[in-house]
C-alpha cells in the first residue's frame, strides 16, 4: 500500500535515513548538494559491498567555488561506486533526493551533513507512491543522461527549473485563514507579492527566517527589501531560537503543505535544479502543525527597524549601512544592543 511519511531533523536524527540505505537491496540513486557525513558515506559503501547497485551525483562546486564534495567523491569512488557531478544545464543542483530499490523516494531540505542531521531544522518527505518515486527517477536519470526534463503540467512534484515558481504561488493563493513558511530567504518578488497579497486578504501569514546577518552579501540588499515589505504590511517575521534555520516549508490552513529544497529566491527558481513535494496527508500535516507551533514559541521576532538591522550586521557586513540606506542614530543602536540580544 502506498504511503508517506515525514522525517523532522533533529528530532528523528539521521537514523531512518541510515536504516533505509541498511536496508537497500537492489539500487540506490542519491542526488545531493553537500554529501560529507561520514555515517551516511559508510552505509552507503556498505551497500555496494553487499551488491546494490549504486548511482550518485554530486553537486561540484559552491557558488563561491569551494568543491564540498570532492574527499566524499574520492572515497565513494574508491569504492567502486558511479560518481557523476550534477547536470552543468544548472548553476548549481540543490535538490537533495534519494531513491531506494526504485520503490520508495526521499525528498528533503537537508543535506548530507552533519550539521543538517544534528543542528538545525530540516525536513524529508519519504514517499512510496508509485507515480512520485517514478517523478524523481525520471528527474534523476534525465540529469544523469544530460537530458532536458521538464513535465509541464503533467509534474506531480515541484521541480526547478519548471513548475516552482507556479506550484508555490498557487498555495500561497489558495490559502483562506492561516499560512506559516520556513525558509532561509525572500527575494523572489512573485512570492512575495503573493504573500503580502494573503495578508491583505485577511490570512494569517507567520514566517521564520534568518537574520539578516546570515545572507550574502550581493543578496543582502534584496534579501532584506523583501522581509521588510511583508513586515510593512503586518506579516510576523520571526528567527529561530536553539536551531539553525535551513528547512523549506510552507503549511496552508493545516491541511496542505510543501516540503523541499526550494528557497524563496529568483536563482532557485530560475537558475537551479531543486525538488519539493506537495502533501496533505493528516499524519504529516499534524506533524508539521506541532513542529510550526513549537518553532513558533520559541522564536524572537525580527527587528527590521534601522537601528535593528545595523546592530544585528555591524562588523559582520562591511558596508552594509551604506547598501540598505540605514540613517541611524548612535544613541539608538546603544539602547537597541541592550534590550535586544543579536
Amino acid at each position: 500500500m502506498s504511503h508517506r511519511s515525514i522525517i523532522v531533523l533533529p528530532d528523528d536524527t539521521g537514523k531512518p535515513i541510515l536504516d533505509a540505505i541498511n536496508a537497500a537491496t537492489k539500487t540506490l540513486r542519491i542526488k545531493m548538494f553537500v554529501f560529507s557525513d561520514p555515517d551516511l558515506i559508510k552505509a552507503v559503501i556498505a551497500a555496494k559491498g553487499r551488491g546494490v547497485k549504486i548511482h550518485v551525483m554530486l553537486n561540484p562546486a559552491r557558488r563561491d567555488g569551494e568543491e564540498v564534495n570532492a574527499e566524499t567523491r574520492k572515497a565513494l569512488e574508491k569504492a567502486g561506486i558511479d560518481v557523476k557531478d550534477s547536470n552543468p544545464d544548472f548553476g548549481i543542483t540543490h535538490e537533495k533526493s534519494m531513491v531506494v530499490d526504485d520503490e520508495t523516494a526521499f525528498i528533503k531540505s537537508l543535506n548530507w551533513a552533519t550539521k543538517n542531521l544534528t543542528v538545525t531544522r530540516d525536513y524529508a518527505i519519504i514517499t512510496s507512491h508509485k507515480h512520485e518515486v517514478d517523478e524523481v527517477i525520471a528527474g534523476f536519470e534525465a540529469d544523469w543522461h544530460r537530458k532536458d526534463f521538464d513535465l509541464g503540467e503533467n509534474a506531480h512534484l515541484i521541480w526547478c527549473r519548471g513548475n516552482g515558481r507556479a506550484r508555490i504561488a498557487q498555495l500561497i493563493d489558495g490559502a483562506k485563514h492561516h499560512l506559516f513558511v520556513q525558509n532561509e530567504r525572500y527575494q523572489d518578488s512573485v512570492i512575495i507579492e503573493r504573500l503580502v497579497r494573503a495578508a491583505t486578504r485577511g490570512v494569517k501569514v507567520h514566517v521564520m527566517a534568518l537574520p539578516p546577518h546570515n545572507l550574502k552579501k550581493e543578496k543582502l540588499v534584496e534579501g532584506v527589501g523583501g522581509l521588510r515589505i511583508m513586515d510593512d504590511v503586518g506579516i510576523k517575521i520571526h528567527k529561530l531560537k536553539g536551531l539553525k534555520l535551513h528547512g523549506k516549508m510552507l503549511l496552508a490552513d493545516g491541511s496542505r503543505a510543501i516540503v523541499g529544497s526550494i528557497n524563496l529566491a529568483p536563482g532557485s527558481f530560475d537558475d537551479r535544479r531543486e525538488l519539493a513535494i506537495e502533501v496533505h496527508d493528516d499524519e504529516i500535516i499534524e506533524r508539521l502543525h506541532k513542529i510550526a507551533k513549537h518553532d513558533w514559541e520559541n522564536s524572537h521576532p525580527l527587528d527590521l527597524t534601522d537601528e535593528g538591522l545595523f546592530a544585528d550586521l555591524e562588523d559582520r557586513k562591511e558596508g552594509s549601512s551604506e547598501n540598505l540606506a540605514l540613517e541611524v542614530d548612535e544613541k539608538a543602536v546603544k539602547h537597541h544592543k541592550k534590550h535586544h540580544k543579536q
